[in-house]
């Protein structure tokens, strides 16, 4: 086992045991060190979900992609935002995936130093492969779980993200706000000028 997995499984462990020394029931200090454990082994998802990539769109680009096409079109600072990377990290991944063809990045017509980033026709079919290939994997994986089940962690795992301060999209929504009205004065209370939110994503079947 690596060095650096051992040093983080010793953190996990470390953190669990002084869960069960410290304040609250026992009752609450056992299931908070089972959640640490626990959370501990969501690598090895992740890891699942890398190896069913196609080897010419690695990881951060398939990010770039599915970002794209859950929030439409964006400049590169909001893209580099949601992806939680610096700059110059989402530039990589946007150079890649824009040399492939799957995105393109067009004149912003705001902001003439900037660039807006938006899905491609290509890029949205290998995102229509890269959500069969997910679907196969969990589909095999979690063969033996109810649909309720599936939805119950997808709703817990979003709630756990919001308490842990994962609150990204309310900051753009809030910044997009404040641009929207820098550049064409205040929204109308009811309809008129602005930009639609563009937010949707695929539902796997099982």
């Amino acid at each position: 086992m690596p060095v650096a997995t051992n040093s983080f499984y010793g953190f996990v462990v470390a953190l669990s045991n002084k869960i069960l020394w410290t304040g609250g029931t026992m009752a609450a200090q056992s299931q908070y060190a089972e959640l640490s454990r626990q959370l501990s082994a969501v690598g090895v998802v992740k890891r699942g979900l890398a190896r069913i990539l196609p080897a010419e769109c690695p990881g951060g680009s398939a990010a770039v992609l599915s970002l794209l096409e859950q929030h439409g079109e964006m400049r590169m600072s909001r893209l580099a935002e949601l992806l939680a990377v610096d700059m110059s990290v989402t530039s990589r991944h946007v150079a890649h995936t824009a040399d492939r063809g799957w995105i393109e990045r067009l004149p912003d017509p705001s902001d003439k130093r900037s660039r807006i980033l938006r899905l491609t026709p290509a890029g949205r079919d290998l995102l229509g492969e890269l959500a069969r290939r997910t679907t196969d994997m969990f589909a095999t994986r979690l063969a033996d779980w109810t649909d309720e089940e599936v939805g119950q962690l997808n709703s817990l795992l979003g709630r756990l993200r919001t308490d842990f301060g994962d609150c990204r999209d309310r900051h753009y929504e809030n910044q997009s706000r404040q641009e929207e009205q820098e550049t064409h004065g205040p929204r109308p209370p009811h309809g008129g000028r602005g930009h639609a939110d563009v937010s949707y994503t695929r539902t796997p079947t099982r």
